[in-house]
């Protein structure tokens, strides 16, 4: 591959509509510098000097696919409180549409607070109510990704569980129905809540501490490659999904095609590693955008590392530079 082929690659994704579905919440950065310890605690004093907002959870991984060069379009809930005013502002700010953003009173705004001093992370503060939708507020989110699907010819789902109480066992099965009605392309970035209520989806990305995680392996057990080849492999049998994406930090991405058994190891590439928030939403992202284009495992899974590992290099959650990664690609493309 060129630079020439690796643009058209990257060209198929303009005009794509990428339909998000996941827990929305605001990153938000407090940084200052520690010239003493606290007298009440043995704990640093940070004098802030700064404070930055950033969209984060599914927000994240819609800036990730408007950075490649996709639509995307985000749905979720947002609370009644102050903090709802800054996400909105902050969409906006990024130009993201807010027309899938479903208010429900009494429910809180998530924030993460990362409290950093003399460029060192302290302490992170999540605000944040992780219960159950009620079964009104379920059909309100429902009817809206439905009018959204019917509305905007969508391309692509993509849910983005981080447990914050969005999704239902029934809510993620009718809205996958639905969305199999549309000849949808499915994507699911999981955590432990709902890990095992995804069935008949195109593409599963846990990482690997979700994996052992949802399936209840032994925290202690060491997984080879062979092992994750035959967890993947049975899971996506029992689950009915196309294809098993597992991220594995320094290990790289371990990679199962249900279709037709075929099993991938992507290694990773050396980084100056400064914040691995958000390298998740980046995977997906373009693990998605290249597998409904119908590119390869193996590129897929070299462009979803190399992604992955670019935004590490960054404080803060950040979106994929695109000119970054097709450099990178071209570097390290895989060998035919």
């Amino acid at each position: 591959m060129d630079m020439d082929k690796i643009n058209e690659v990257f060209d198929q994704f303009r005009n794509t509509n990428v339909l998000v579905i996941g827990d929305v919440m605001i990153d938000c950065y407090i940084t200052g510098k520690v010239t003493r310890i606290s007298p009440e605690a043995p704990v640093p004093i940070v004098n802030a000097q700064s404070r930055t907002y950033r969209l984060g959870g599914a927000a994240n991984v819609a800036l990730n696919l408007k950075s490649l060069g996709a639509h995307p379009i985000l749905c979720s809930v947002i609370g009644s409180d102050n903090k709802a005013k800054v996400f909105y502002d902050l969409m906006e700010d990024c130009d993201l549409d807010s027309v899938g953003l479903v208010p429900m009173y009494g429910r809180r705004t998530t924030v993460k607070y990362r409290i950093i001093g003399n460029n060192a992370h302290i302490v992170r503060v999540d605000d944040e109510r992780d219960e159950q939708l009620k079964e009104r507020e379920k059909r309100q989110l429902i009817t809206t990704v439905e009018q959204l699907i019917d509305h905007h010819s969508i391309d692509a789902l993509i849910f983005e569980d981080y447990d914050k109480g969005l999704f239902s066992k029934d809510l993620i099965q009718e809205i996958i129905n639905f969305a199999h009605k549309k000849n949808i392309f499915i994507a699911v970035d999981p955590k432990k809540r709902n890990f095992n209520n995804y069935s008949n989806v195109d593409l599963f990305k846990p990482n690997l501490k979700e994996l052992t995680t949802g399936l209840n392996l032994e925290d202690n057990v060491e997984l080879t490659l062979d092992d994750i080849h035959d967890i993947a492999k049975k899971f996506a049998a029992e689950k009915k999904i196309g294809k098993v994406m597992i991220t594995m930090s320094a290990k790289g991405i371990a990679f199962y095609d249900n279709s037709n058994g075929h099993f991938h190891h992507q290694k990773a590439f050396k980084r100056r590693v400064s914040d691995v928030s958000g390298a998740g939403d980046t995977v997906i992202s373009v693990a998605t955008l290249f597998l409904l284009k119908g590119e390869s495992v193996e590129l897929t899974s070299l462009a979803s590392n190399l992604a992955g590992g670019l935004v590490c290099e960054y404080v803060g959650v950040v979106p994929v530079n695109v000119a970054q990664l097709k450099n990178e690609i071209l570097k390290n493309q895989p060998v035919e």
